[in-house]
């Protein structure tokens, strides 16, 4: 009666511990336990660790829970927990591409410096070559010019006492007088017009008369000084441009024949010739025209 009165007792007690202990054991033993129809898995064979586990290993792992990989209750604690090292990467990231981008533009900026000095070098350089270049053009022309003109003054200079003759006239005078006749007048006349206005000029008086020794040479003095009185007080020429000698009763070639030969004086003249100088005289007109006693020129 007794035993049947504390089962009585007992059962609901034990059985209400049966059930929650069912209750609690059930959850574990479906985590833990496999599916049937699975084969059995091997042991996990030692691996090195990969990039992308060793890459995961710098985030927080997922612990899984009573509802498995996914937590249909996460809290923002969990989520920032989550995001706060993908953020920290992601600003890390942009500091890193700022810095590249600053570097750029540094590298950009001294690179477009560089090339401006560059062309401002070459643009100075090359006006300074023009510069050059056309002072030696300059510098050419001026010693080309400074050549011509040393030339021309050496012609000059050697030509300053060259004289050629343009023309000759033989004043006649009587025997014993060395007074001017109409004639002879005339033929001075002729030559001295052509003279005015020009430069470069010499006449040269070769006064001849019969008479051996000194007397001679002093009566042909009185004749070529009549002529010089007469051009100089009548025609104006000036006394340095006129030149005689006297040379008496001296022989001088004869003009009748081609062999020169001398021919001893038989009357008193005065041979006159006109000499010119051709670089004094090649700004003015030449006195040429002027006859000669036998009605020719000589060049």
């Amino acid at each position: 009666m007794n035993t049947k009165s504390s089962t009585s007792i007992l059962f609901p007690c034990q059985l209400a511990v049966v059930l929650l202990a069912s209750a609690l054991a059930i959850p574990a033993l479906a985590q833990q336990t496999q599916p049937a129809d699975q084969p059995q898995s091997t042991p996990p064979v030692a691996q090195q660790p990969s990039p992308s586990a060793s890459a995961s290993s710098a985030y927080p792992s997922d612990k899984e829970g009573f509802w498995g990989h996914l937590n249909p209750f996460a809290r923002k604690k969990w989520v920032h927990k989550r995001l706060d090292p993908l953020n920290d990467r992601l600003n890390e990231l942009d500091q890193v591409n700022a810095k590249n981008t600053r570097d750029i533009q540094d590298v950009d900026s001294r690179a477009q410096a560089g090339i401006s000095k560059a062309q401002s070098t070459a643009d100075a350089a090359n006006e300074t070559a023009t510069t050059a270049g056309t002072q030696a053009q300059t510098a050419n022309g001026l010693a080309q010019g400074a050549s011509g003109h040393v030339d021309q003054l050496n012609t000059t200079v050697h030509g300053l006492d060259q004289y050629h003759q343009i023309t000759d006239v033989d004043v006649s005078f009587r025997s014993g007088s060395p007074v001017l006749s109409a004639a002879a007048k005339k033929q001075l006349d002729d030559m001295a017009a052509s003279l005015t206005g020009h430069e470069g000029y010499i006449l040269e008086l070769e006064a001849h008369a019969p008479g051996a020794g000194f007397v001679g040479i002093q009566h042909s003095e009185r004749l070529a000084a009549a002529v010089e009185r007469y051009l100089v007080t009548e025609h104006q020429i000036p006394v340095y441009r006129m030149h005689y000698v006297a040379l008496g009763n001296a022989r001088v070639a004869s003009s009748d024949s081609d062999d020169q030969k001398t021919a001893p004086v038989r009357h008193s003249s005065v041979h006159v010739r006109l000499m010119e100088n051709s670089l004094a005289a090649q700004d003015s007109t030449s006195p040429h025209g002027v006859a000669s006693v036998a009605g020719a020129e000589r060049p």
